[in-house]
Formats: structure tokens, C-alpha cells, sequence
């Protein structure tokens, strides 16, 4: 796996558009502008893991949705990866459900999130103690043309996983099934199915089952087998690099043409069957990607209407902020912009614990940290909620706490106080971030922040390469503080938590330094709860009552995004998982 990931990616706060990596949550248009957390409405979305009655298709209609017609999707990028195995960004995953299905996957309707089974029947059925999972198919699933999908395809999907070259993936059927902490170690247990053949912890008794052996207790197991990585992979369309060009598909849509970074048409898969899939449409008739145009225009094609723009929508783009004045004086255009929460993004204020080691210094840091003037050099309300946990709102078992309460503006006299208790005084320190507009403005405020409470904020600013692989990448950053976001890999603290704050981890997990015996304690037995819902919790549990007491590191924003569609274009919301405009969802309201 990537060292850096969304589990615990860290990235520069005002380029986490880029990053994308993934998670979760809110509907469409449910924007906010107040400095507290975000509205009890958005927050409550990810808690449901549906039925067997829930994965049964066809997926609930798109109130007002018609058939017919292209939709046109203009990104600036084209995709990374198309294979579904090397997929491992919050706008790919979403795109690729028009071409290709998982084990399980998420259910929307009004907003509102369900985990169900996709190709399989439910979402999954544990045994000896969470450590074996069973997975039965449905009947009538099928590739693009016509042959039935079986559970040996899906077991070859996942043991690619394995293999060179898939470490731009996730790792974590790999780690899983040999019970190793890395996907090194993983490999020379198995190493993919060219070089060892089948792997027998996966088992296929049948065409329509799938066994899977992990070493140890395993509760998120459904969650996991949402991801692209579950995807099945019939061995002989399997044409390797080409593959990450052109995948064969399971879902409503095949892909025609593929002319990378130029452009991406999509046509119907006359053998996917609707009443087999609780999660996707098929109304419009084709899809026509473009990469390569620059935002600002796409934006202004759109809003106008120009050319294809008001058949037109953007799934990677971010809405341009020189164009809110313009949206904002035009209810019409307005209506046009898309909201919601960048998935489960939240953006922190690292503390390297090990050269901060006081905690009344880091207190002191969330005391005069100045959230709404940070907010605002970053654009304003529009990209986050001001934040008081660590874990965002957008997955379960998180509800709101602040440890530490403090205005959106600071408290300089409180910050002093805690300044005055620590063992040594603190007259300097630095700040690295990646050099723009933006955060330099973001800078500055804190420079001036830190001078009112008497500390020297000695700055670094940094091109993006060298911000990248010094700080993000870099195992000993010579820096005190530095902004980050991160995400989950799916909507549960699981991948968080536990990654960030174990000090039993590399500093590239555990980027603040964090140390804890009694946390990596409770970490471990945390580790062995068979449910997901409980084990959630007890992670929130963990965060709240003894991690940000220490304040490794200071909340700051739940992200939001905002993207565009035409006005032809209905069904558009942010996708509560994977925080981008979804296409499955799409149609024409004329065409």
C-alpha cells in the first residue's frame, strides 16, 4: 500500500481537492455557514448495513428520472487508474460504479447512505469469531458479454491485490489474509496468482460462493469489500497494464473508447441486469468524458449553458471560486452548484509531538489557534465546518465533543495561561507548509496568532515537490507544526484512529509522534471486537476521552466541496461515501 493513503493522508489543507482520496458524508445543497460542527443531519448518515432483502435490486428510482441521451462529464484530469485493483481515490471509485460492481456496496437514496450486497446476495455472513467470512453471488449477474460472473473471478480480482504492481492500491486483503502488517510481508507469503497460482485462504466450494480465511477477528469486512479492490476479474480479459485502460465490464456501462487524458466514451452494457442491482441506473444512453479543458472554462460553459454545458457536469473539479460572486446574484446559476461534505476529509493542525513534547504548549496551540480567520484566508465557510473532533461527522459512531472548548477566533489569554505552566519557555517555532496564494495568506495569520501569545512562528515555505517528500513523505521532518488532511477508507473510524495514534506505527501512520502506552493498549483490544458498530464506537470512545486530551494535534475543518452541473442534468449530489458528484446517478431531463 502507498505509504501515503487516505486512511491517514497528510496533505497540504487548501489541495485536499487533489487529493480526493476518499470517504464520507451529506447530501446535495446542505451547505452551512456556521463556525460549529456540522448540522445533526449530516452527521447521522452512515450508520446502516442493510439486509438481504435491502441488496436485492432493482435500486430504488431517482425521483423525476427519464431516459435517454449523453451525458457529458468534463474533468480537468483524466483518472489515475481504471483497474479496479490499482483504484484507490474517493472520484475513480465513484465513476468506475458506472462500469464495474463490488462485493458490497453503498445504497443512496435521498441523500442517506446503506451498505448492501452487490454482486453478492447480503453483506456478508462472519463466522468463527469474525475471523471467516462468507460470501454467496446472485444469479443472473453478468459481464459485458453476456458470460455469468462466478466467485472464481471475484477470488482472482482480489489476488491480484497481490501481485506486483497493485501497490497503488489498497492492501488490505492482502494484509488480512496472511495476518502480516505490510504488503512486503504479505507478498512473500503469497505473492498474485501469475507467480503462486490460488491462494488458499480464499476458497470457491462453487461458482456462486466465496470463503474468505483471516487470521484474526475481522469486523469491517464488509465495509472493506466495498472498495474497487473487490471487484471481480475474469482471467482472460485480464490484458495486465492494458488493463488500467480499458477494464471489462460488470455494470450498466462498457467502456468504448478510452484515449487517455483526451477523452472516455462510455455505452451501455446490454447484459447488466437492473433487478440484480440495489445501487445503479442506467438512464442515460452513453457518457462522453473530456479531460484537458481548463476549470474556469468548463465552470463558465456550464453556468452559461454553452455548447454541451448545460448536458454537462464535473466530478473532479472543484466549483471556481472566482465564479461564487456570479453564482450567488443568479438564483439560476446558483442552483447550479453542487454541496456537500468532502466526503469524511477533516484538516487538522499537526503537532510533532517529539519536538512539542510539553502538552501545555500544545494546549496552548489550540488555544490561540485562530479557526475562523484560518478558514477564512482559505476561501470562507464554503470549504469546511469548523471542527472540535478529531474523527469527521460523516461515519460511525462519531458524535460531537470538545474537549477543549475555544471560540472560532481563539483565546490568547488562555493560550498565555497554559504557556505559563509548561516546564520551559516556548519563544520559537516553525511552521512548514506548500507555498501558494492561499496558504501563504493562511500563514500569516497564524504568524500573527502565535506573535500575540508571545511565540516566534518561524514559517517554511516550500514548492509542492519538495513540501511533498520533506514533510508529508519525509520519515523526520525538521518542522514543529504543519497542516494535513485526512480520511478514512471507509466510514469507519477503523482506518483512522488506530493508524494515526498507535505509536507502534511508522511515522508516516503516525505523522504527530504520538505516544501512549495506555492507548496502544486499548488500541489492541479494540482490535478484537467482532462488530463494527461496537468497534466504532469504542474508537470515538478512545479519541474522546484520551487521545485529544493530550492534543496531538489540533482539529480544525470538516471539508466541504462544491462542483457544478448543467441544467439539463438531473440526479446530481455529492456522494455521502465518496465525496464527489456521482454518475450512476445521473440523467437528462431533456435530450
Amino acid at each position: 500500500m502507498p505509504r501515503i493513503t487516505s486512511r491517514t493522508v497528510a496533505v497540504p489543507v487548501a489541495a485536499a481537492a487533489s487529493a480526493m482520496l476518499v470517504l464520507c458524508s451529506c447530501s446535495a445543497g446542505a451547505g452551512t455557514t456556521s463556525d460549529k460542527a456540522s448540522p445533526r443531519q449530516e452527521a447521522d448518515l452512515i450508520a446502516r448495513v442493510g439486509t438481504a432483502e435491502d441488496s436485492a435490486g432493482p435500486a430504488p428510482a431517482v425521483a423525476g428520472a427519464r431516459k435517454g441521451g449523453t451525458i457529458h462529464v468534463a474533468n480537468l484530469r483524466d483518472h489515475a487508474h481504471l483497474d479496479p485493483q490499482k483504484i484507490y481515490a474517493g472520484e475513480a471509485y465513484n465513476t468506475s460504479l458506472l462500469w464495474g460492481r463490488q462485493l458490497t456496496q453503498y445504497q443512496i437514496v435521498d441523500g442517506e447512505p446503506k451498505l448492501v450486497g452487490d454482486l453478492a446476495t447480503d453483506t456478508g455472513k462472519p463466522s468463527d469469531g469474525g475471523r471467516t467470512w462468507t460470501y454467496k453471488l446472485k444469479d443472473g449477474i453478468a459481464w459485458q458479454d453476456g458470460k455469468p460472473i462466478t466467485s472464481e473471478h471475484v477470488k482472482y480480482g482480489i489476488q491480484r491485490t497481490f501481485a506486483p504492481g497493485f501497490e497503488v492500491g489498497p492492501s488490505y486483503w492482502p494484509q488480512w489474509l496472511t495476518g502480516k502488517s505490510d504488503l512486503a510481508q504479505a507478498r512473500e507469503v503469497y505473492g498474485g496468482p501469475e507467480k503462486d497460482g490460488d491462494f488458499d485462504r480464499i476458497e470457491t466450494p462453487d461458482d456462486k460462493t466465496i470463503v474468505f480465511r483471516f487470521h484474526e477477528t475481522q469486523s469491517d469486512v464488509p465495509f472493506m469489500a466495498a472498495q474497487s479492490s473487490s471487484s471481480p476479474v475474469r482471467p482472460d480479459k485480464d490484458t495486465g497494464a492494458a488493463y488500467d485502460l480499458k477494464p471489462f465490464a460488470s455494470g450498466p456501462y462498457r467502456i468504448v473508447a478510452h484515449r487517455q487524458n483526451r477523452s472516455l466514451t462510455l455505452a451501455k452494457n446490454p447484459h447488466w441486469k437492473a433487478d440484480t442491482d440495489p445501487i445503479r441506473h442506467q438512464y442515460a444512453d452513453a457518457f462522453e468524458f473530456t479531460f484537458g479543458k481548463k476549470e474556469l472554462n468548463t465552470a463558465q460553459e456550464i453556468l452559461n449553458g454553452r455548447g454541451d454545458g448545460a448536458a454537462t457536469v464535473t466530478t473532479k473539479n472543484d466549483f471556481p471560486p472566482e465564479l461564487i460572486g456570479e453564482a450567488n446574484r443568479d438564483p439560476k446559476k446558483k442552483d447550479l452548484v453542487v454541496d456537500g461534505r468532502r466526503g469524511a476529509f477533516s484538516s487538522h493542525l499537526v503537532i510533532r509531538n517529539d519536538r512539542v513534547a510539553d502538552p501545555e504548549v500544545r494546549k496552548a496551540i489550540h488555544y490561540l489557534f485562530p479557526r475562523r480567520q484560518a478558514r477564512q484566508a482559505l476561501g470562507g465557510p464554503r470549504v469546511g465546518d469548523i471542527a472540535t473532533t478529531y474523527s469527521s461527522p460523516a461515519i460511525v459512531g462519531w458524535h460531537p465533543y470538545d474537549t477543549y472548548p475555544v471560540a472560532p477566533t481563539g483565546d490568547i489569554k488562555k493560550a498565555k495561561e497554559h504557556l505559563a505552566k509548561a516546564a520551559k519557555p516556548v519563544e520559537r517555532l516553525s511552521y512548514a507548509y506548500e507555498s501558494n496564494a492561499v496558504n501563504d495568506r493562511l500563514a500569516q495569520v497564524l504568524v500573527d496568532a502565535f506573535a500575540k501569545a508571545g511565540i516566534e512562528l518561524v514559517t517554511k515555505p516550500m514548492p509542492l515537490p519538495a513540501y511533498t517528500n520533506e514533510v508529508l513523505r519525509g520519515t523526520d521532518p525538521k518542522y514543529d507544526l504543519w497542516m494535513s488532511a485526512s480520511s478514512v477508507d471507509w466510514p469507519t473510524p477503523a482506518t483512522g484512529v488506530p493508524y494515526r495514534f498507535d505509536s507502534r506505527r511508522d511515522t508516516l501512520d503516525n505523522d504527530p509522534r504520538y505516544q501512549n502506552p495506555a492507548v496502544d493498549k486499548e488500541l489492541d483490544r479494540i482490535a478484537r471486537i467482532g462488530d463494527a458498530t461496537k468497534k466504532a464506537k469504542a474508537l470515538i470512545a478512545l479519541e474522546q476521552d484520551t487521545i485529544m486530551k493530550d492534543v496531538p494535534l489540533v482539529p480544525f475543518l470538516h471539508q466541504r466541496v462544491q462542483q457544478v452541473r448543467g441544467a439539463d442534468v438531473g440526479g446530481a449530489f455529492i456522494h455521502p461515501i465518496y465525496g464527489t458528484i456521482s454518475p450512476a446517478w445521473l440523467y437528462l431531463k431533456k435530450s
